[in-house]
This record gives C-alpha cells, sequence and structure tokens, in this order.
C-alpha cells in the first residue's frame, strides 16, 4: 500500500544527464564559433598587414629615360643650373599624388633639402619658380585629359629641379635626388656631374 505514496524517479537520472548533454553541446558550440570567429579575423588581418607591408616596401614610382641637365655656364662658377627627369608608375603600382610627394637633394657638399610641388589645383595653373623649395612639371604625356596632379598608369610626367638654388653641382661631383611619394618606398636616383659642364648634359 505504501508504493502507491512513494515516487517513481526512475527517469531523473536520465533528465539530469540529458541536460548535462545539451548544456556541453551549448558551450562547445559557442566556442566553437568564437575560435572560428578569431581565426577569421587573424586571418584578416594578417592578409591586410602583409598587403600594407607590400606597399609601403615596393616602390610606386620609377624614372624612365635619362636625366638631361641644363649647365649655368657662368666663367669660374660653372654648374648644374636645373636637371629635368621623367617620372611613370611602376608596373601594377597605384596613383601617386605629385602634389604630397616630396624631391630630397642632396650632395657631398650640402645637407638634404626637401623639395616640394607648388600650390596649385593642376598642372597647367602652377608656375616653376625655380626656387630651392619646389620642382615643377615641364610636360605630361599620355594625360588622361584631366590635368590633374595624380601620376596615373599610362602617364609620364616630366619633372624639373633647380639644382644651382639647392646646391652648386660642380663638375665631376656627385649628387642623389629621392623621389618620396606619400605611399611607398623612396625612389633613389644616384648621378655625377660630367667632367665639362655644357648648356645641355645627358646624365647616365
Amino acid at each position: 500500500m505504501w508504493k502507491v505514496f512513494s515516487k517513481d524517479e526512475k527517469g531523473f537520472t536520465g533528465l539530469e544527464a540529458a541536460i548535462v548533454l545539451v548544456a556541453f553541446v551549448v558551450v562547445a558550440a559557442v566556442f566553437s564559433y568564437v575560435m572560428l570567429g578569431a581565426g577569421f579575423y587573424t586571418t584578416q588581418k594578417s592578409q591586410e598587414v602583409v598587403h600594407t607591408g607590400v606597399q609601403q616596401a615596393s616602390s610606386s614610382v620609377e624614372l624612365s629615360g635619362d636625366l638631361i641637365a641644363k649647365g649655368d655656364l657662368t666663367a669660374g662658377s660653372e654648374c648644374l643650373d636645373t636637371v629635368t627627369l621623367c617620372l611613370q608608375p611602376t608596373a601594377g603600382g597605384s596613383s601617386i599624388d605629385l602634389a604630397t610627394t616630396l624631391i630630397t637633394v642632396s650632395a657631398p657638399t650640402c645637407a638634404p633639402t626637401d623639395l616640394k610641388m607648388p600650390t596649385g589645383n593642376t598642372y597647367s595653373d602652377i608656375p616653376f619658380t625655380g626656387d630651392d623649395t619646389t620642382f615643377g612639371i615641364a610636360a605630361v604625356y599620355n594625360d588622361n585629359g584631366n590635368e590633374n596632379l595624380l601620376l596615373e598608369k599610362g602617364e609620364k610626367f616630366e619633372v624639373t629641379v633647380a639644382l644651382k638654388s639647392v646646391v652648386p653641382i660642380g663638375a665631376n661631383e656627385n649628387f642623389q635626388l629621392e623621389i618620396k611619394p606619400p605611399q611607398g618606398a623612396t625612389y633613389t636616383i644616384h648621378r655625377t656631374a660630367p667632367a665639362s659642364i655644357s648648356s645641355i648634359m645627358t646624365l647616365v
């Protein structure tokens, strides 16, 4: 008779086990989701770091052709007056904003001097002053028609730098130009003035 009032707990242990199993499955699923999310985030950041590193390490601009120099033939102080170089983007490189690009001129006889573009929206409305703080665009080839200061794929910008106002480079003297775009590695050009200064010279 007492069995009628007793509780039957045969299924209680099975219910507890099921609850624990479900809890473990839920925790494992949440943990897996968190780990997979962290893995995807790490992979994405690694790709971004590699991409940024390649952009910073590789140069985005290169020299096309030789440097053409004009000489100042003043007796007793013959030196290079200006140098003109043609710049183009590297293969697969992005556009270069010359408005924010620096050209650093240095020589054994002077400290490095940074030159920048004069202020302007297009290359056609920027006069080349030839002073010791600027460089100018002498010509543009394969222009896309927008006249902006972006050196884009297929374009070539002919840039003139006034050396004399920065440092007079005499015969057989070395100098260096560093093209520093806003993004990418610096492109360095080393040249030596010829043994005799002429009105027009090719520096190879």
